[in-house]
């Protein structure tokens, strides 16, 4: 089964408001993360599943809203090292040269 990765937004700007996560307890749709962006009343969840309809369909199960469901992609994939983020050392990369002072 092919995954592909999907953010669930939800908003919530009442005070009560609370980071819950959702239950996903499906088998074909796995709760990745969940983070909550306070200043901004919102909790996104990262789930990964076969589709955008059995993603939506695993949240409703769950009685989890859903204001916003969107395909995303990861840029850094949890698990990988802060090392490999960084550019490799290489020969070409070269120290400046001195700044040379002309007088007029």
């Amino acid at each position: 089964m092919t995954t592909h990765l999907f953010a669930l937004e939800r908003y919530d700007c009442s005070p009560d408001a609370d980071g819950s996560r959702p239950a996903f307890g499906t088998p074909d749709c796995r709760l990745v993360a969940v983070v909550q962006l306070p200043t901004d009343d919102v909790v996104i969840a990262l789930v990964e599943g076969p589709d955008a309809d059995v993603v939506a369909a695993a949240a409703e199960a769950t009685a989890w809203r859903v204001d916003r469901l969107i395909p995303a992609r990861w840029i850094h994939p949890p698990g990988t090292g802060p090392h490999e983020l960084e550019a490799p050392a290489t020969p070409e990369r070269r120290q400046p040269t001195p700044r040379q002072e002309t007088t007029p």
